[in-house]
């Protein structure tokens, strides 16, 4: 079973595999911090889930803000479970399912552009570049697999490059985070609020995260 997860106002998008159905606290509370309201997509390929299962997984998407749920099967027992359930629930053929998917898997891998505060107890994942236009406040986590734009405060944890990208690098207007990380280098936000009223940004230098003035070059 594939599970897809949208946060409808940030464009978060995660796309994880539930294998055991009978045991997905641990799997749930990963997302227990992220807020909604969210979307979720169940792809279910050639498996029958039974209403009893499909109550339990209804109950933890309740808990993380869902405001909208939709099952897709090819199996016919797991959509009559969903329609008993009074889920949203659809019967389409296997390569349908699998073309669904592959088409969400592509969006994943697309760069992030982000308008508006993040706040505490949220997080933003980008399998590209993350750009976000205004703060990330204490408690919010943001990460990329390349690199991350700040163009605001970026007072929360922000970890880039997380595929193993050590060219990655972090910019902010404001630089002043709980927690920096670039690939496997991690360091700790001064204590000290930053003297300096330019942008800034972190790279690795000699396996070491050094901060510094973010000059952009203007081209006569």
């Amino acid at each position: 079973m594939e599970i897809v997860l949208k946060n409808t106002k940030s464009k978060y998008l995660e796309i994880f595999t539930l294998l055991d159905l009978d045991n997905i606290h641990e799997t749930f509370k990963k997302f227990s911090s992220i807020q909604g309201p969210l979307e979720a997509k169940i792809f279910a390929v050639n498996e029958s889930i039974s209403s009893h299962q499909l109550s339990k997984l209804k109950n933890h998407f309740d808990e993380i803000n869902i405001c909208s749920l939709c099952i897709y099967s090819n199996n016919r027992n797991t959509v009559l479970s969903g329609k008993s359930l009074k889920i949203d629930s659809a019967f389409l053929k296997e390569q349908e399912i699998k073309n669904n998917l592959l088409l969400y898997n592509q969006k994943k891998k697309d760069d992030i552009l982000h308008k508006g505060t993040v706040r505490s107890g949220e997080r933003i994942s980008s399998n590209g570049n993350l750009c976000i236009i205004g703060d990330v406040n204490p408690g919010a986590i943001v990460t990329a697999k390349k690199n991350i734009y700040v163009w605001g405060k970026l007072l929360g944890i922000a970890f880039a490059g997380k595929s193993g990208n050590k060219d990655a690098s972090i910019a902010s207007l404001y630089l002043n985070p709980l927690q920096l990380r670039i690939a496997n280098v991690i360091a700790i936000g001064p204590k000290d609020k930053p003297k300096n009223c330019y942008p800034e940004i972190a790279i690795i230098d000699k396996q070491t995260i050094i901060i510094k003035p973010h000059i952009i070059e203007s081209k006569n």
